[in-house]
Parts: C-alpha cells; structure tokens; sequence
C-alpha cells in the first residue's frame, strides 16, 4: 500500500509535456493559459505521511525486538527486588557482606528502570528519539550514572572479600559499618562527577556535536571527545577491574594456600579424639565452603565487570570519540 501511494505521489510530481509547436494570437494564448496551468499541475505535491515512515517496515519483528527488551527488562526488575526483599525479609541475611548486595541491586535495578526503558523505545521507533533534547541529557546521565555505580560495587564486593578471606581475625575489626558506609556512598557519590555534572554542562562532547543535537532533537547520540573519554572509562571500568583482578587473584593465591594447609593437618585428625575430630571436620567442611563461595563470588563479579565492558569500549569517529 505504501508503494502505491509512493508511486502515486511520484507520478503527480511528473510534469506534463508541452506540444512545442509554435503558436500566434489566440491560439498564442490559449497554449500560454495551457502551459501556466500545467506549469501548476507539475508542482511536486508532499506528503508527509509517507516521507515520515520507515521503509521496509517489519511489524513481526518490532514485536519480537519489544517481547524480547520487555522479558529482560521485567526480568532485571524483578529478580533485583527479590534480591532486596530478601535480605529485608529474613533476619539472619542483615550482615554486613549483604549490604553489597543489596546496594549492587538497587544499582542494577535502577540500571532497568531508568536506562533500559529509555533505550528500548529508541530500538522499537526506529532509532528516532520521542522525548527532547533535555530528556536526552537526562537518560545519558542516568545511564553513565548507574552503570558506574554498579561497576563501583562490583570492586568493593572484591576488597570485601578480600580482607574475608585473606584477613579473617580483622575482617570484623576493618569492615565496620562506618567503613561499608564510606565505601558505599562513595559508590554512589563518584559516578556523579562522571555523569551529570559533565554532560549537562557539556563537557562531554564537542561544540560541533552540541549544534547538531539543537537542530536535531529527534536524535539522541552520546559522542564524547577525547579527554571525557579517558576520564568516564577509567573512572567507571578500568581502575575498578583492575582492582578487582588483583583482590581476586590474591584470594585465589591465599585459597590454595589455605586448602594446601588443610591437606596437610586432615591426616592428623585420625589421631586425636572424637570429639576433635568432629570439632575440625566442622571446621574443615567450613573453611572450604568459604573458599568456594569466594571463588564463585569472584567469577561472578568477573563475568558480569566483563558483560559491562563494551559499554565502555572506545572507538575513534571521524575525530571524536564515541562510547558505545
């Protein structure tokens, strides 16, 4: 249907053809009256209805791309309310460790509401941007800000755990709640200065890039320049998965050491009493369970910090930077 209208509109833009045989007098003006009227006929007559859709529109595919983003979005919120639910619910999860948990997934489910949404309805428009230039400002921002926020807990889940495992007669004494606290708010505070603060002051990008987004408001690209650029990726993925590989590959180190340690003293538990040897079974059995769940707190964080990263992988565009 939208060809023949294309057509048709199209064929009314052809001008009609003009018998160029000469005339005198009447007929003069009769063929002069003939020509101004279809000099008007020619006129290319707009039509904004169809210049405006898309072409080659797949309705069957906006609906999967829209079931897909909505099941993943529905997915993340849920999943990180639970995670906080829980820990509100069940008393004996209020320890210190789980403050993390919770605060990571308050991050991430933020991370659902604010930036997924907002990047869902630009995939299912067609890449147009429906909401302004100030809201623009506002979903980069609130991208950046949350993404970072959660990158940030990541690293403090890792010096956690760290001191847990490496330092456990400290542990109580370092990890108060005062030091979660700062650690914490820090998470919360530093992604400000790398979000909000630069982007809506237009520090971010380029005096170029700025006076395309006024004339274009229905776009709504994030190009950074260089020195932002450096800033927002050190600040938000390399400095934190740096320190995250180093406390993890120490924790790694000191578990081989700690279950070498306890190869070596099992053989000696046939030796002693019953009692003891129920006594250092238990702490056996406990000492590994600590171990594993460092390790698989560690993979964990890992592979998400590695999920995270292509949103801070940078490439050069005709000059500029973009962060994808």
């Amino acid at each position: 249907m939208l060809n023949v209208m294309a057509a048709a509109a199209v064929t009314m833009s052809i001008p009609c053809r003009v018998d160029p045989t000469p005339t005198t007098g009447s007929n003069a003006s009769t063929t002069s009256a003939s020509s101004a009227s279809n000099n008007v006929t020619s006129v290319p007559v707009e039509n904004p209805t169809v210049e405006n859709l898309p072409e080659n529109v797949n309705v069957f595919v906006v609906v999967i791309k829209g079931i897909i983003m909505g099941s993943i979005i529905t997915t993340a919120v849920l999943g990180n309310a639970l995670v906080i639910a829980s820990v509100r619910r069940h008393r004996r999860l209020r320890v210190v460790t789980n403050c993390y948990v919770v605060s990571l997934a308050a991050a991430d489910l933020l991370v659902a509401m604010c930036a997924m949404t907002f990047n869902a309805s630009v995939e299912l428009s067609g890449g147009r941007w429906l909401f302004g230039r100030f809201m623009c400002d506002v979903w980069n921002s609130l991208d950046v800000y949350f993404s970072t926020a959660s990158i940030l807990h990541l690293c403090c889940i890792s010096v956690d755990r760290y001191y847990a495992i490496v330092s456990p007669l400290e542990y109580s004494v370092i990890m108060r709640q005062g030091t979660v606290g700062c650690m914490l708010g820090s998470a919360w505070i530093l992604p400000a200065f790398i979000s909000f603060i630069p982007i809506f002051m237009g520090w971010y990008t380029t005096g170029k890039h700025l006076d395309f987004m006024v004339k274009n408001p229905e776009v709504c690209v994030f190009i950074v320049n260089r020195p932002y650029a450096v800033i927002s990726s050190s600040v938000s993925f390399w400095i934190p998965g740096l320190v995250m590989i180093v406390m993890y590959c120490k924790i790694y180190k000191e578990a081989v050491r700690q279950r070498k340690a306890l190869s070596r003293t099992s053989s000696n538990i046939v030796l002693n009493s019953v009692h003891h040897h129920r006594s250092s079974t238990r702490q056996h059995h406990h000492q590994q369970m600590l171990l594993q769940a460092a390790a698989d707190t560690g993979e964990l964080v890992l592979h998400t910090a590695h999920c995270k990263m292509p949103n801070t992988k940078l490439h050069p565009i005709n000059g500029e930077w973009s962060s994808l």
